[in-house]
């Protein structure tokens, strides 16, 4: 599990590195930044800093700065956005942000927390809190305990929780000296009664020394980093100079056993401020918390005397490391962060530190008794790009994956412990002497000890350090994945790109050896946002008078857009008006042709017409009308033959036998219009039909059997009788009215046939589906063009059509399509803008006439008036007063000034002059005219209501005697075919025997009205019998 601390997150990473991950928010609200801000803190400092991130079992314990308002938080692990408990952050993590603190939390839930509890940082605290055992802290206020500590670390071993931290010495009385200490509690410290309190009744501390040897020591005073060994019982410190002193870092390690010894020696003691600090016995050597066995209110306690615990704290004894010298030292550079890993080599188990610095590389060194190895450089990792530098705030080894996570202000880097393949030479191989590697010989290649094939083929040789001034070519590493990048365009912004790096560390050139050549950074598909080109220059006019237009442009193509760039912003083309003082003069001309109208006929030779119309004047030179010859080819004559009709019998026999005959019609058509159809001579086929059913016989249609049958005189047969009437057959039309019919036999009783036996018809004939069709609607023809709207400045014609050829009827569908048509005409501008004046308006009370006209420009460029007026006519402004006067009679207004006034106008008006007695004359002949009129125009209405007898032959409520059915069972409204008014012409009666029964040749137009009705297409029985009884015509 790798969990990082982020600026206001929390980043989360379960198994291998970069699989599963998590992250999640964790901010600060607008109020409580607010509230930091108004207490002198920057924005930068008032935001959440994650600066405890401790792991126990499934629950993840955080705590973050929030804006110098600590606060504490328990989340699952599986979920690190869902948060469990919240609880203060006080005491457990820092205020601010660049405090040195730390912490730690044991399996049974104990939080052990090195830090400050108030705003100011003044009260430095080592506290306990939270699981089992009751809350514990350092004496507060109390220098001697703690005095302005930077706390390193924190660990658990056994019984005891220790903490590493740097001090200010408060026994150095010559001047401020920083101190490196170690300080220890017992985890089952429950704290004093009525003594010490809630405080540590176990805090001890003792000195760290990390120093060079000589006759007068060089003392690294300032711990930096702590790595703990469990199973070496081995602790590792980073040390540096002061930070006023020389830059200089060294590495230490100290067994657990001289931290032992040093807190089992005597202690320093001071009797109050102004006496030397003294050695004092250890009244308890070797406290291993021990508790007292009491049942008083001592029980529980630790074994040191509460007076003890109060005054002796700071041990006497030093505590010293495993060798007399550093293992690592540096001049010149501070180190900042320490990472130990436990490697086995061919023969025994090596040391490897991995330590940071403050420029931003990691040494790699290795650790070991040997003194010819002791301080070895086995390399020195520049992980950050040249000329930056940012120091290494936390080194930590995740074994599982053989990997090095390196934590940076801006990024963390995982880089992996095991680099074998870097070293192709067996030479390389053992002169890196690099503990994770050998040369496996039958391989021949530099593994590590897991990788190789034998034991006993793999070599390696850490005997002496590895020779660093050895001249090294570079060369590149691997690619890195492709990722986004901005790339600056150096102009308005950057552009989005792919982008991958590689470094020069495969392996680095050192010593004067000779750097990657080729490009460490590859860029593709940058998205490139386009840019306009310059404006060209402005086009000419597109007119050489009159108001005209002039254009300018610019192309998206400096540079065109690509990979997803933005497209240029604003227009590509500019328009501005030119020529707007230039009037050009009035031309007198024809206005274009219009369309070529329809042709008159479909063939055989027509005409169509156009026209146009003079423009601004009417001395035009030419037709404003032209003709042309269309469709000249011949039409085609079409000959159409009706079907034979049935057979029908002639000549009837008495014997049976008859002779049969049939008709057919031929029509021609001599023109493409249907209606124009002349009439052929009928075609007449008779045949001979002997009496008798054998196989000479005629195979005749059943009305035609009926017909014979009733020729024939009854034979009158015993017993003979009709059979029950069948089923009515289907209609014979789907609409506009059909005919059905039903049967049935004549038989004796014992079942033999007898048609001509029994009296009455055989078969009966009824009308059906008498609802007319329906009729699908078409559009007419265009009108003509109407005139144009203005005379000027732009207007429009316009001409329209119906849905009338025919009209829907009968539920048949409309007319599909635009009624009216629109066209542009006179779109020359007008002179000085005006439109044409309006025509004149009636006189007014004034006299005046009154016109307008309209600007059809703007209304700045129209010169002169927008109204115009002129004196009445006589005869137009005496009409106009009198209907006024005579207005004002109908309002019996007598005797008052108005009264005078108009008496006075009428005289002015007529030489001869008006008079009251005349207008009150006038106006009593007018009413009694009117009066009059009413009672003739009552008459003559009462009149028209009262229907002559001869009308009630066309009246829609008498039958129609060409189609009424006496026997139909159809309803009574449905019985009649619908009638109109039309003047009298070739649909109105049906033609004689000779004419054709589809097209009746056409009869002269008279002024006498009937009734028309329109004949349905030829029916199964629409043919005359010959003077038989029992004739159906079906209309």
């Amino acid at each position: 599990l790798v969990i990082l601390k982020l600026h206001d997150s929390c980043f989360s990473d379960v198994g291998l590195w970069l699989h599963d991950k998590q992250a999640t928010e964790w901010g600060v609200d607008e109020s409580t930044r607010r509230s930091c801000q108004s207490k002198g803190k920057t924005e930068d400092e008032c935001q959440n800093y994650v600066r405890v991130l401790l792991l126990n079992g499934s629950r993840l314990f955080t705590c973050g700065t929030n804006a110098f308002m600590p606060i504490c938080t328990t989340r699952p692990v599986t979920d690190i956005s869902s948060v469990l408990e919240s609880i203060s952050g006080v005491a457990r993590c820092p205020y601010d942000p660049r405090h040195n603190s730390t912490a730690m939390i044991t399996e049974s839930g104990e939080v052990y927390a090195a830090t400050v509890t108030d705003f100011s940082s003044r009260d430095p605290i080592i506290y306990r809190s939270l699981g089992n055992m009751p809350p514990l802290r350092t004496a507060q206020y109390n220098s001697k305990w703690l005095n302005e500590p930077h706390f390193v670390s924190a660990y658990e071993v056994g019984r005891f929780t220790y903490l590493f931290l740097r001090e200010n010495a408060v026994e150095q009385d010559c001047g401020k000296t920083v101190f490196s200490r170690v300080a220890r509690v017992c985890q089952n410290d429950i704290g004093g009664r009525f003594l010490l309190e809630d405080t540590w009744t176990t805090f001890m501390k003792a000195r760290l020394n990390c120093s060079r040897s000589g006759d007068v020591p060089f003392y690294y005073h300032e711990l930096q980093s702590t790595f703990y060994l469990p199973e070496q019982d081995l602790i590792y410190g980073v040390f540096t100079t002061n930070v006023n002193s020389i830059a200089a870092s060294a590495v230490c390690a100290f067994n657990l056993s001289a931290i032992t010894q040093a807190f089992n020696g005597p202690f320093r003691y001071q009797e109050n401020p102004r006496t030397s600090w003294l050695s004092t016995p250890n009244p308890i050597p070797n406290f291993q918390c021990g508790t007292v066995n009491d049942s008083g209110p001592g029980g529980n306690l630790t074994e040191r005397s509460l007076q003890d615990a109060q005054r002796l704290f700071l041990m006497s004894e030093v505590v010293q490391p495993i060798s007399t010298d550093p293992l690592v030292t540096q001049d010149n550079i501070r180190f900042s962060r320490l990472a130990v890993d436990i490697v086995q080599g061919r023969d025994t188990l090596y040391h490897v530190m991995y330590i940071g610095t403050e420029y931003g590389t990691i040494i790699k060194a290795l650790s070991t008794a040997n003194k010819s190895l002791r301080g070895c450089y086995l390399e020195e990792m520049n992980i950050l790009p040249e000329n930056m530098q940012e120091p290494i705030l936390n080194l930590q080894i995740l074994h599982s994956d053989r990997s090095l996570f390196v934590g940076l202000p801006s990024r963390v880097l995982k880089i992996p412990l095991e680099r074998c393949s870097n070293y192709k030479t067996e030479q390389d191989c053992l002169g890196a002497r690099d503990p994770y590697c050998g040369w496996d010989r039958k391989k021949k290649s530099c593994t590590t000890i897991e990788d190789s094939s034998n034991m006993s083929q793999w070599s390696q040789d850490v005997t002496k350090c590895p020779e660093r001034n050895l001249t090294q070519d570079g060369g590149f590493g691997q690619w890195s994945p492709w990722q986004a990048c901005n790339h600056d365009d150096g102009g308005e912004g950057t552009s989005t790109c792919q982008c991958r790096t590689r470094a020069c560390d495969n392996p680095r050139p050192q010593c004067g050896g000779m750097k990657c050549v080729g490009a460490n950074i590859e860029v593709a598909n940058c998205s490139r946002n386009g840019g306009w080109t310059p404006w060209s220059s402005w086009a000419e006019c597109s007119t050489s008078c009159g108001i005209g237009f002039e254009v300018r442009q610019r192309s998206c193509n400096n540079p065109a857009p690509r990979h997803g760039g933005r497209v240029c912003v604003g227009q590509a083309r500019e328009e501005r008006l030119c020529n707007e003082k230039k009037l050009c003069p009035v031309p007198v001309s024809w206005v274009s042709w219009s369309a070529w109208s329809k042709c008159s006929v479909a063939c055989g030779g027509g005409v169509q017409s156009r026209i146009r119309t003079c423009e601004n004047g009417n001395t035009c030179p030419g037709c404003p009308l032209e003709y042309k010859a269309c469709n000249l080819d011949a039409c085609a004559e079409v000959k159409r033959t009706t079907p034979w009709t049935p057979w029908y019998p002639v000549n009837v026999t008495q014997m049976g036998a008859r002779q049969e005959q049939r008709v057919r019609y031929t029509c021609r058509a001599l023109l493409a219009d249907p209606h124009d159809l002349q009439l052929g001579k009928r075609k007449i086929e008779t045949r001979l039909c002997p009496t008798g059913d054998g196989a000479a016989a005629c195979e005749t249609d059943g009305l035609v059997e009926d017909l014979l049958r009733m020729g024939r005189p009854v034979t009158r047969v015993q017993g003979a009788a009709w059979s029950s009437w069948e089923t009515w057959s289907a209609c014979s039309k789907e609409c506009s009215k059909g005919f059905r019919t039903r049967k049935r036999s004549c038989a004796t009783p014992d079942g033999k046939s007898t048609p001509f036996a029994c009296s009455g018809a055989p078969v009966e004939y009824q009308d059906c589906n008498t609802q007319p069709c329906p009729v699908k609607g078409a559009w007419s023809c265009w009108s003509s063009w109407s005139q144009c709207s203005t005379s000027c400045g732009g207007g429009h014609y316009q001409r329209s059509r119906t849905c009338s050829n025919p009209s829907p009827a009968h539920s048949g569908d409309i007319c599909i399509g635009l009624h009216t048509e629109e066209a542009l005409c006179n779109i020359h501008e007008c002179e000085g803008g005006w439109g044409a004046w309006s025509e004149w308006a009636e006189c007014n009370e004034e006299g005046l006439q009154l016109r307008i006209r309209t600007c059809e420009i703007s209304s700045a460029s129209c010169q002169g008036n927008s109204t115009d007026q002129r004196q009445c006519r006589p005869n137009e402004s005496a009409g106009n007063i009198v209907s006024h006067l005579l207005f004002l009679n109908s309002s019996a207004v007598k005797g008052t000034e108005e009264e005078h006034k108009l008496v006075t106008f009428l005289s002015v008006l007529s030489p001869a002059g008006f008079s009251l007695f005349h207008l009150v004359l006038t106006g009593a002949c007018c009413f009694l005219g009117a009066v009059l009129l009413s009672v003739l125009v009552y008459v003559y209405c009462q009149r028209l209501r009262k229907p002559p007898q001869e009308s009630a032959v066309i009246h829609p409520s008498t039958p129609n005697h060409l189609h009424y059915k006496e026997n139909s069972c159809a309803p009574k409204n449905d019985l009649y075919t619908p009638m109109e008014f039309k003047t009298l012409n070739k649909n109105n009666l049906l033609p004689p025997d000779e004419s054709c029964n589809f097209f009746p040749s056409a009869l002269p137009q008279t002024n006498v009205y009937a009734t028309t009705y329109y004949p349905s297409p030829l029916g199964k029985y629409d043919f005359p019998s010959m003077d038989s009884p029992c004739s159906y015509m079906h209309s």
